[in-house]
């Protein structure tokens, strides 16, 4: 069997940028909810059984505390951070399994649910729906995949290392040093994606680095300046190291039979129909490009 565990969060903000708006007669904006709920139902009608949605309930999580520019829910379209109670109401209403986030974020939900499904010898395949690029540090052969389910595009380990040039496990360390423009941290001056891949894929995280640049031997621009840099801002680089860490020790399921979608739940029908029978309306235009290339807003810089 295959187990798809879907980014929520993404999913609703990628149809609430693509879709023209829609208001149910009480007049709540529901366009989003509406394609993510078909996008999902489509899953199914395409041979999907075993499926989870995960969504950030709360936008803010333990990491916040971590670090105070960390993304919050600062700047989200009110019509879009609305919709994700219903979302979860919807899904669940649907016979999927949704596990809306709180204290952790859906990224964490998604990592843990992907180690904890690989655990089962039953399972083919494990596949992570979502671009997000914290979740490739969770790819796993060709049997934990990463799937970016609007190109279509299937990332196993090779593909993981083609993208970034290093290996999933060091994707955190990775995007420490380069930082993470969504997530809401920096990363460290002066270390790009060329010259982060050259120096991880040889020492794989940020402890094995040694300080004197001679000892690199890789082709990295600036390696002195870069190793003065990672030598001075080493703590910060291990904070970041942290934040895009994902954790996967958070009980979500005890079987991965309870992931299997068994058709809609009573009074999904109703549900259904009041989202069918939403007015389409023109959204403004600016609300239709803001955030459509990253999940979330990073909250502004201090």
């Amino acid at each position: 069997m295959d187990i798809h565990v879907v980014d929520g969060t993404y999913e609703l903000f990628r149809h609430y940028y693509a879709l023209p708006s829609a208001r149910d007669s009480d007049g709540r904006e529901v366009a989003a909810v509406r394609g993510v709920l078909a996008s999902m139902l489509g899953m199914m009608k395409a041979g999907a059984t075993h499926i989870a949605v995960a969504t950030d309930h709360v936008i803010e999580s333990f990491r916040n505390d971590l670090w105070p520019d960390y993304k919050t829910s600062e700047g989200v379209e009110p019509d879009l951070l609305a919709q994700f109670p219903l979302l979860e109401d919807v899904l669940s209403a649907a016979g999927i399994v949704v596990w809306p986030m709180v204290e952790f974020e859906a990224d964490d939900a998604l990592a843990a649910a992907a180690v904890a499904a690989a655990r089962d010898k039953r399972v083919e395949r494990v596949i992570i729906c979502t671009p997000d690029k914290d979740l490739a540090q969770c790819v796993r052969g060709t049997r934990t995949v990463q799937l970016n389910r609007r190109t279509g595009i299937t990332f196993d380990e090779a593909g993981i290392i083609q993208k970034f040039g290093v290996s999933p496990e060091s994707i955190p360390d990775y995007l420490a040093l380069v930082g993470d423009a969504a997530d809401g941290y920096p990363g460290l001056p002066g270390w790009g994606a060329k010259s982060s891949a050259a120096v991880l894929a040889k020492f794989v995280h940020l402890e094995s680095i040694p300080l004197d640049c001679r000892e690199w031997r890789v082709n990295a621009a600036n390696a002195s300046a870069l190793a003065n840099t990672l030598a001075r801002e080493r703590e910060r680089a291990l904070l970041f190291r942290t934040l895009a860490t994902l954790r996967t020790d958070i009980p979500l399921f005890d079987n991965v039979d309870q992931l299997r979608w068994n058709g809609p739940k009573p009074g999904f029908d109703a549900l259904a129909a009041r989202l069918d029978a939403a007015r389409t309306e023109t959204k403004p235009s600016k609300a239709r490009h803001s955030r459509a290339g990253s999940k979330l807003p990073a909250r502004t810089p201090r």
